[in-house]
């Protein structure tokens, strides 16, 4: 009897769980006794034949030119090869004095007319592969246009079935939001968040501890904002799903791993740590500690900048929150002038700003489509700055989205004043995370020029002072408009009273 190889394969691991095998094995051992074959090993595979690289395939293909076998047994033609360069390398066997036989059909492979059925046989395979790739792939991309993520939901999401969006974990989704909030404070670096985060109990879809790679791939993920990337393409679609992360957050996040603000996480976790830049050369300031004590140092040769210590920092923050905070008759004075000028009027003109500027982002986007039809930018250009403006948008949507009522208006101007009456106290009740975010939230510019340090308030914090100088001087001419430094309800400040409430609690 005749030595052969016995060749079956299906196209997945699932399929492999199935009959397919057995019944292709149960064929191809009918087929052996019947023309007095010899099945002396079996090659099984559990994978597409569409593309070149089979693990197995090849295995074969080397043993059979070293002379292995005398013949090989396939089940189908297409079991062989779906692409023309695996059939171009299994059909020249019989070239080398291998027999090719197929358990379904007749076909002489030492003849003419035999190798040409089979060819076309084979080009039909490829072909119809072709054919349902190009169906999937516009299938695939329907559903993307219609906000449907056709592929298994990332880590937080749960899968709902097909055509249905996918719907935050209950347990993972909140661990997702801490762990971007995490990053974004800048207390952690990659390596350090991921231990962090596994502590706090989150798996990857296999139910283990996330890797190192497995937390940069969900900072990198556009999909906890609502949106779809797709890796390959680079196209960006608007999802149905429910987002998970604002976008002004993974924003954040990437300004962070992009290095325009580092890390701040340290072996001594120093409180300043990424917080100041040399005023002179603009170089990072970076702390050390010296007998016992931390000292803020640029580390640029050549610099005149000297070493801060850490209490001198803490003591200009200080000072200069305690200049920022009102009387509580100042504080009066301008509650005052709120109630006469109502809330109605200034609440519209936010509003109407956000959607112009949502108007604007559009047309951006649409002049983008112009030009890489033109051809003045190419389609990578086209889809990472597709990718930018769908995240700037979506993050102008979430503004509008959170613009607070008159009622949520009022408290929040209650706890404005509030807190302008005690942000240094404030400041000084934190620990030292909050104490980082208040800096970072009140001080645009920190630096140290030399001996001296110098912090520049955000407009917001700063604004109330030009209010009381124009209610002082002429109480008439204060109109709302004066208090657009100060949005309330939204951004810095909103951090800073959610902040300010949780301590009172």
């Amino acid at each position: 009897m005749k030595p052969c190889f016995g060749y079956i394969r299906v196209s997945t691991q699932k399929q492999g769980e199935g009959v397919s095998l057995e019944a292709q094995k149960d064929a191809i051992t009918g087929f052996a006794s019947r023309h007095e074959l010899n099945i002396i090993k079996w090659f099984e595979e559990k994978q597409t034949a569409a593309k070149g690289g089979r693990p197995k395939f090849n295995q074969m293909l080397r043993q059979l030119k070293r002379g292995a076998a005398k013949g090989v047994v396939i089940h189908k033609i297409d079991r062989a090869a779906r692409n023309p360069r695996d059939w171009a390398m299994f059909s020249e066997l019989p070239d080398i004095g291998v027999d090719v036989f197929v358990a379904t059909e007749s076909l002489d492979f030492n003849s003419r007319g035999g190798r040409l059925t089979a060819d076309i046989q084979a080009v039909i395979a490829a072909d119809y592969i072709r054919n349902l790739r190009e169906e999937t792939i516009k299938g695939l991309n329907g559903r993307l246009k219609q906000g449907l993520y056709p592929f298994r939901a990332p880590i937080g999401y749960l899968d709902n079935g097909r055509g249905q969006p996918k719907t935050p974990d209950p347990k993972k989704a909140p661990l997702i939001r801490e762990m971007f909030e995490l990053y974004a404070g800048g207390q952690y670096s990659l390596r350090s968040l991921q231990a962090e985060i596994t502590r706090r109990g989150l798996r990857n879809l296999n139910d283990q501890p996330l890797t190192l790679h497995g937390v940069e791939t969900i900072l990198n993920n556009t999909f906890y904002t609502g949106l779809i990337t797709i890796a390959r393409t680079g196209a960006t679609y608007d999802g149905t799903h429910e987002r998970i992360v604002p976008a002004k957050l993974f924003q954040r996040v990437q300004d962070i791993k992009a290095g325009r603000s580092g890390p701040k996480v340290t072996r001594h976790n120093h409180l300043f740590q990424g917080l100041f830049r040399c005023g002179l050369c603009q170089g990072p300031m970076s702390p050390e500690r010296q007998k016992g004590r931390c000292y803020y140092r640029c580390q640029r040769q050549g610099c005149p900048t000297a070493t801060m210590r850490e209490d001198r920092l803490e003591e200009a923050i200080v000072y200069q929150l305690r200049k920022l905070q009102l009387e509580p008759e100042l504080a009066d004075h301008l509650e005052a002038a709120w109630m006469r000028e109502g809330i109605d009027r200034g609440t519209e003109d936010r509003a109407s700003a956000v959607r112009l500027q949502i108007a604007d982002e559009e047309k951006r986007l649409d002049r983008l489509t112009d030009l890489v039809i033109d051809g003045t930018i190419d389609n990578q250009t086209y889809r990472e700055r597709q990718r930018s403006g769908r995240l700037r948008l979506t993050e102008l949507e979430e503004n509008l989205a959170n613009l607070p009522d008159a009622d949520a208006i009022e408290q929040n101007r209650r706890d404005f004043l509030e807190l302008m009456k005690t942000l240094c106290l404030l400041y000084e009740m934190a620990d030292p995370p909050e104490k980082r975010e208040i800096v970072e939230n009140a001080f645009s510019n920190r630096v140290v020029a030399g001996k001296n340090v110098e912090l520049e308030p955000y407009d917001w914090l700063t604004r109330h002072k030009s209010m009381i100088s124009v209610l002082e001087c002429d109480p008439e001419r204060y109109t709302d408009t004066d208090m657009a430094g100060v949005p309330a309800g939204v951004g810095a400040l909103q951090r800073l009273i959610e902040y300010s409430r949780s301590r009172k609690s």
